[in-house]
């Protein structure tokens, strides 16, 4: 759902980039608080939550490769949003959806310049506070499971790639440079992106099941959810004594991280090769209803890595695949160290901030 720049006019593009710039600030406060320490985030604390929200960014790249067919010549990838919402925290999922968008604008040429405000505001932040909403209200009333938290994940992502669509018919209602019947985007929009959903779902739901099944300590959304563990005491039922912080603290997460990062680049580097090659979503609603009529180039549209495909390589499989595993690299590059700022933001004692940063 990628927008490319022509879609919409200079002055709504550029109000949705205030708004993201504003989201983006607020994010980065929120994200102080999941990442600041236990009582806020993981039990392991923000010195093990930064460098996962990085991997979670590369995650979302390599997944976005990988369109799968909905319809005949159609086709989806992941949005990202409830992915990294549920994983991480809202706040930072935001920041991760926000750094693959800037990243595939500025190496990839995926995703107009001056629709960033737009692609951010549709993409990361309607999808996660969609998508994160939903996940917490049905936890509250599913029973306190492993199943239960997957199960929510599956029906905030499905809800939230929608969402997104209707928020994009929105803003093109606003500001679309062509003439197009508001309904006809709306119906073809939803429609199609309900499909995509369904894939969506399927992907969250099996990455935060696999997460929850060897490390449910690394899951925001399942902090004090899962049931407690019962001891049968004298014909009763009782609650076993909970884990030590400091023993949960050790938990080292090296090996999520390493699996993490070479699944990641697997996808990117192998598995991408093997993506439909059909128009996403927006694409195919653009072309088929002439929303597109007034696009322009990409302003990196000569970058060596344009289209996913390094240039002056003449085997195709083998650009793309190292496109991928470039953009898996500076994404979990650039993201960690987003990440890693913000935390030690959080961690800076305040006597050893200067006047004008407290």
């Amino acid at each position: 759902m990628h927008v490319p720049d022509g879609f919409i006019n200079a002055p709504v593009s550029a109000v949705t980039g205030v708004v993201a710039a504003g989201a983006v600030a607020v994010s980065l406060r929120g994200a102080r608080r999941e990442l600041g320490g236990p009582s806020h985030a993981f039990s392991g604390g923000g010195e093990k939550t930064a460098p996962l929200a990085g991997l979670v960014a590369a995650f979302i790249f390599a997944v976005q490769m990988l369109n799968f067919p909905v319809a005949a010549g159609t086709s989806g990838h992941l949005l990202g949003g409830a992915l990294a919402a549920i994983l991480v925290g809202p706040y930072t999922g935001v920041l991760c959806v926000s750094v693959v968008l800037l990243m595939q604008g500025i190496l990839f040429a995926d995703g107009g310049l001056t629709a960033l405000g737009v692609n951010i505001t549709d993409m990361a932040i309607t999808t996660t506070v969609v998508a994160y909403a939903l996940f917490r209200g049905l936890v509250k009333v599913l029973p306190r499971t492993r199943r239960s938290i997957t199960a929510a994940s599956f029906v905030a992502a499905l809800l939230s790639v929608p969402a997104a669509a209707l928020v994009f018919t929105a803003i093109y209602a606003l500001g679309g440079t062509t003439d197009v019947p508001i309904t006809k985007v709306l119906t073809a929009m939803v429609g199609v992106h309900i499909l995509i959903g369904i894939g969506e779902a399927v992907i969250t739901a099996l990455t935060v099941g696999a997460v929850i099944a060897v490390r449910p300590d690394l899951v925001y959304g399942a902090r004090g959810l899962t049931a407690p563990l019962k001891l049968r005491v004298g014909g009763e039922l009782v609650d076993a004594p909970a884990a030590a912080p400091a023993a949960a603290r050790t938990r080292s997460t090296k090996k999520v991280w390493g699996i993490g990062i070479v699944t990641a680049l697997v996808l990117a580097g192998f598995v991408s090769f093997y993506a439909s090659a059909s128009p996403d979503g927006l694409e195919k609603v653009a072309h088929d209803k002439g929303i597109d009529a007034k696009t322009k180039q990409h302003a990196t549209s000569d970058s060596p890595l344009a289209d996913y495909s390094v240039k002056d390589i003449g085997d195709a499989r083998l650009a793309g695949g190292l496109a991928g595993v470039i953009g898996v690299g500076v994404t979990v590059v650039v993201g960690s160290g987003v990440f890693w700022a913000v935390r030690r933001r959080r961690a800076e004692p305040a006597s050893e901030r200067t006047p004008e940063a407290v």
